[in-house]
């Protein structure tokens, strides 16, 4: 049963974005961080205790060997160690314990045995030098993670996060940058409530880097505003159109090679009245949908539409496709990350042959959660882990009605029904 909200806020301000299985998903954090994370006991660091326990170790080995054989020297790995793993004054600490140890060791042997002020030295600019690399490490970490967190600001403004539910509807989401340090790229996806309904919208801004970025982000701006206010499917995709080709205009005028950007994409409609059992589709040359049915997957009509931006190229707009969507059916909408994933033998990812097969083995697969969990790791799995291109999942579809709803009309159970 969908939960009851305020009217005024069922196009207000978005929830948290779930992961496949309602949690939120972690947000990867860079290596430096996850090794500092494996170097705590209890919450506290213990990155100081390798180089420690290495320090303890050559002092007590050159403590019970000969005096032809002395190790002592080897103090200067402690400092050189610290510098990997342990913070600026950690690493200071350990080089001058280092020196104390060096020097109280070599003195504790007879005169002739004694390695001397060499070695002291080597300690000594042995320790300087680590410190010095250590805070080298520290800054360019410490410059990864911002760069990580404007990243990550980039990606969750342009994606921004869908509350469970958003727009009566049930949804799922997985991306997957091909750039793992970008973390964004050309690929977007959203769903906008509105006065005549919601709309659910995904595509492809073509190539790759910022210049994508930006062209994605300018259509979901248009996106989010018309798809709220326009009572007609087609106006939204006019917008859309029109905002493409303004942006390309704008990036030719500044002197941008952008001219012959284009996005691909679906637009969907999922009209307002709850007894509805069809949705609104226009298809920007875009991948056709599926539609992941308790009998069975079948493929949307293609719709011959041009991508964003080629309007001039025809006069011809976009047909509207109105198709059966009965609640419970899923909408599966995926971007040529999935389609175009190639095994080692060059074989594309046969994504409906393998949906077809895993509903059949396990009615769930339907659920938007666990369809973007399985084409997700089934598009992983048969490209060896190696994306080549952005890679958007996504699952959309009506909740299906209890009883009671049934017989209201959905009123009953729809949020903020009059």
């Amino acid at each position: 049963m969908t939960r009851p909200r305020p009217r005024p806020g069922r196009y207000g301000a978005t929830g948290g974005r779930r992961s496949l299985l309602g949690r939120r998903p972690p947000t990867a954090r860079p290596d430096a961080v996850q090794r500092q994370k494996l170097l705590r006991v209890g919450g506290r660091s213990v990155a100081w205790l390798p180089p420690l326990l290495l320090l303890v170790a050559i002092a007590v080995l050159d403590w019970n060997t000969v005096g032809e054989f002395r190790i002592v020297s080897w103090i200067v790995l402690v400092p050189g160690i610290a510098a990997a793993i342990c913070g600026v004054w950690g690493t200071a600490a350990l080089a001058v314990l280092s020196l104390g140890a060096y020097v109280l060791v070599d003195a504790s042997w007879p005169h002739q045995y004694q390695t001397g002020l060499p070695d002291f030295i080597l300690v000594a600019v042995g320790g300087i030098l680590a410190t010095l690399a250590c805070a080298v490490r520290v800054r360019g970490e410490q410059r990864m993670l911002h760069m990580r967190d404007v990243a990550e600001t980039t990606r969750r403004t342009l994606l921004r996060p869908l509350a469970p539910g958003w727009g009566d509807l049930d949804h799922a989401a997985v991306y997957l940058a091909a750039d793992s340090e970008a973390r964004v790229g050309g690929d977007f996806y959203d769903i906008q409530p509105g006065l005549h309904g919601t709309r659910v919208l995904l595509g492809d801004v073509q190539g790759k880097g910022l210049g994508a970025v930006e062209a994605a982000a300018a259509l979901l701006g248009t996106f989010r505003e018309s798809a709220y206010h326009e009572p007609r499917l087609h106006t939204v995709a006019d917008r859309l159109e029109v905002r493409m080709l303004r942006h390309v205009r704008y990036c030719a005028a500044i002197g941008r090679d952008d001219g012959d950007r284009f996005a691909t994409g679906i637009l969907v409609g999922f009209p307002e009245t709850a007894a509805t059992d069809t949705v609104e589709v226009i298809n920007f040359g875009h991948e056709p949908p599926l539609v992941i049915a308790p009998d069975g997957v079948r493929s949307l009509p293609s719709g011959d539409g041009l991508p964003l931006g080629l309007s001039e190229l025809t006069y011809d707009p976009p047909p509207l496709l109105r198709v059966p969507l009965a609640p419970g059916e899923t909408l599966l909408l995926v971007t040529d990350g999935v389609t175009e994933a190639r095994d080692a033998a060059g074989v594309f990812f046969p994504l409906r042959d393998r949906v077809a097969q895993a509903l059949a083995e396990d009615p769930r697969t339907a659920e938007p959660h666990h369809l973007v969990q399985f084409v997700r790791d089934g598009t992983l799995l048969h490209a060896g882990g190696h994306l080549v291109d952005d890679t958007t999942i996504f699952a959309v579809r009506r909740p299906e009605r209890t009883e009671a709803e049934s017989h209201t009309g959905g009123e009953a159970g729809k949020p903020g029904g009059r």
